[in-house]
């Protein structure tokens, strides 16, 4: 990189990126974030209640899409290689193609689109609409596997995969939004 200086060029010098060592020490926290999120569970067939969307949701929401993504990308390596991350203390490429792959599967996805769209507005009716849409990814592609891996009845599928968990997520949600809101006015980023 160039700097103009009394009319003549200098080149300055590259020092590491700050801000990539933070954006990995965050990214790795909210892949242990998640992992413990899934071991706050609540029983249900065929898919459990737990925190891991709350952390999927909030990653996108302040890391942004990319490390929010990572994070979530990095979630999954984790389960797949055999640490036990997964709901349950589960773990394996099983987990991952099995009933509720696809809601794993679709973390990375939501982090994304929740980072891409939050960066827009940083208004809490914005951030609220974002992980609105982020749950509806990780639903919508949830529900689809759960459906061609073990229901085989969409009806059935979207019951037991989608609607059931509204009330929960709705409480998500609006804990995520509350506390993205918060930051974003506090470190008063635009």
């Amino acid at each position: 990189m160039f700097i103009k200086r009394n009319n003549t060029m200098t080149k300055e010098l590259s020092l590491p990126d700050e801000r990539a060592s933070v954006q990995t020490f965050w990214a790795i926290t909210f892949s242990i974030l998640t992992a413990i999120g899934a071991q706050i569970e609540i029983p249900n067939q065929p898919v459990p209640y737990t925190l891991q969307t709350f952390f999927v949701l909030l990653a996108g929401a302040l890391l942004g899409k990319r490390s929010g993504s990572a994070s979530m990308g990095l979630y999954l390596i984790l389960g797949a290689i055999g640490i036990p991350v997964f709901t349950g203390g589960a773990f394996g490429l099983s987990r991952i193609l099995g009933p509720t792959g696809g809601y794993l599967l679709s973390f990375p996805i939501a982090a994304f689109v929740v980072g891409y769209l939050v960066k827009l507005r940083r208004e809490f009716w914005w951030i609220m609409v974002s992980t609105v849409i982020g749950s509806f990814i990780i639903f919508t592609i949830g529900t689809i596997q759960l459906n061609i891996v073990y229901v085989h009845n969409w009806v059935n599928s979207i019951q037991a995969g989608f609607l059931i968990f509204s009330w929960w997520d709705g409480v998500k949600i609006i804990g995520v939004s509350t506390i993205a809101h918060h930051y974003f006015r506090k470190v008063n980023q635009p």
